[in-house]
């Protein structure tokens, strides 16, 4: 009797340590397969979404496509706005590079040559007496004659220089530079200014002292990209080397 009561009690003890045995070793096969559920789903997600992703790229392209982008439209502004600043400022060389020939040149003075451009040959000088270029013209007019700007452009200098007098140089664009000399101390213009073809930018003053052995006159000279030209060939439309 004591025997069964003895095997009963370690039945019942061994039974439910099987029980609780049973159900951890359930509870351990249940996570490993939902660990490995897991598992395939987070990998099956990563494909997904790499295989899908230059499908997103193009719909976004596709959503954007004829849409304009600020940043492209700012560029394109500044882009703008730097060629039209370069037009109309790009330094000492050339600060109005719009077509020369979009107003007509115009003499700054009517009267006759003195002295013609050299061409870089050497003429005797008749106030100093020496032999020198002379590089540009010197047009007869009397004191007082209202000088005109060949072309339009802009002043960028009015100064007095103590051979060539009261000058004032004008850029008229295209690598175009003119320069007007012996003008009167009563200059129209200063510097920075626009101008126009034949408006009035000061009078003959007959100031030049390395010309003062010669009559009234204008000297008018001009130079291209920085290389002396004949200034009535340029205004009569020759073709000038």
């Amino acid at each position: 009797m004591s025997n069964f009561i003895t095997e009963s009690s370690l039945g019942r003890k061994l039974g439910a340590k099987g029980v609780y045995i049973t159900l951890g070793t359930c509870l351990i096969a249940l996570a490993g397969a939902g660990a490995a559920a897991y598992n395939k789903a987070v990998d099956e997600l990563d494909n997904s979404l790499v295989l899908d992703a230059p499908r997103a790229v193009q719909q976004a392209d596709n959503k954007t496509e004829g849409v304009a982008k600020a940043e492209s439209s700012a560029a394109e502004s500044s882009s703008s706005k730097a060629e039209e600043s370069s037009r109309m400022d790009d330094g000492t060389s050339s600060l109005i590079s719009d077509d020369i020939k979009t107003q007509p040149n115009v003499m700054p003075v009517n009267g006759d040559i003195i002295n013609p451009f050299s061409d870089g040959e050497l003429v005797k000088d008749s106030t100093l007496g020496v032999w020198r270029t002379h590089d540009g013209v010197d047009i007869k007019a009397d004191v007082g004659t209202p000088v005109k700007s060949m072309n339009k452009g802009m002043v960028t200098e009015v100064k007095e220089d103590p051979l060539w007098g009261f000058c004032v140089t004008i850029d008229h664009g295209s690598g175009i530079t003119g320069y007007y000399c012996s003008l009167s101390k009563a200059v129209n213009v200063t510097e920075g200014e626009r101008v126009n073809a034949g408006q009035v930018i000061g009078a003959v003053g007959d100031t030049a002292e390395c010309e003062a052995a010669e009559l009234s006159h204008l000297h008018f000279a001009l130079k291209r990209n920085n290389g002396w030209i004949d200034p009535i060939g340029f205004i009569d439309g020759k073709k000038l080397k």
